[in-house]
């Protein structure tokens, strides 16, 4: 029984890593800096779809992560 559940737990956590993973190389696509796109793909409280819009439409990289940031100052927190 422990066994399952610690294989789901690494299931889970790969899956975890794999999601990041795309956030993060869909960030580095939309032009975001190396290290802010690390710290905003691992923050799943921000809405990706709505940092790559703003980005979209002429908006800097940092500025969109403050518009969609839920609490300003604590992203990656």
């Amino acid at each position: 029984m422990k066994l399952q559940k610690r294989d789901r737990a690494l299931r889970s956590r790969q899956a975890f890593e794999e999601a990041v993973a795309w956030r993060r190389r869909s960030l580095l696509g939309a032009g975001f800096p190396d290290d802010l796109a690390s710290t905003v793909a691992a923050d799943v409280r921000l809405d990706l779809h709505a940092l790559l819009q703003l980005v979209d439409r002429g908006c800097p990289p940092e500025l969109a992560v403050r518009i969609v940031d839920p609490s300003p100052g604590e992203v990656g927190s």
